[in-house]
């Protein structure tokens, strides 16, 4: 059965390959990605993990794993949940009517 596996509490110098190979020691890796801000391309400290088999045997052997002084928090990845958004697009006062009360 496919694990899609959280990894968190990552070094920022982690990089995908990283994730790729710690995870292939425990079973059949089919992509790791570590997650980077769009605008800095920075680690955001933390990845994602799919493996198509051996999923639960690296979350055991890697959750609270010790790397460069972290602690990691590897466990199955929820799905992201869908947030309203919001009808002013974001901007404070956008959908106003164009009425001041000041």
């Amino acid at each position: 059965m496919s694990s899609n596996i959280y990894v968190g509490n990552l070094p920022y110098t982690t990089s995908s390959d990283d994730l790729r190979s710690w995870f292939a020691d425990h079973g059949t890796v089919t992509r790791a990605q570590v997650a980077t801000d769009r605008d800095t391309g920075r680690s955001r400290g933390f990845g994602f993990v799919e493996m198509s088999e051996g999923g639960d045997a690296a979350i055991a052997a890697l959750d609270g794993a010790q790397l460069e002084g972290r602690s990691l928090k590897v466990n199955l990845a929820k799905p992201k949940e869908d947030r309203p958004r919001s009808s002013t697009g974001g901007s404070y006062g956008a959908n106003r009517g164009g009425s001041s009360r000041y």
